[in-house]
């Protein structure tokens, strides 16, 4: 059974936060939503499979690549908390 794509994609849940001014503990703490995590385990299991068409390649790139942006900005938290101390 396919799971629908989110109307709210994962660049869209990190824009909001962002924009919320999160303090450095936030970005730490941050995860991803329950629809963002189970889709990401759709597109993985589908991947694994090749079953996956050029939409959801694109779209299990685009989740990779706000991965890849959210660590960053997590590493950058913990900087910024250890220059802090």
């Amino acid at each position: 059974m396919a799971i629908p794509s989110p109307d709210r994609t994962p660049t869209d849940e990190i824009l909001d936060f962002l924009l919320s001014a999160p303090t450095p503990e936030e970005v730490i703490a941050l995860r991803p939503s329950e629809v963002a995590q189970r889709r990401l385990r759709y597109l993985l299991e589908r991947n694994r499979n090749e079953m996956l068409d050029d939409a959801e390649r694109a779209e299990l790139e685009s989740y990779l690549q706000v991965e890849h942006f959210v660590r960053r900005l997590k590493i950058r938290a913990q900087e910024k908390l250890a220059e802090s101390e």
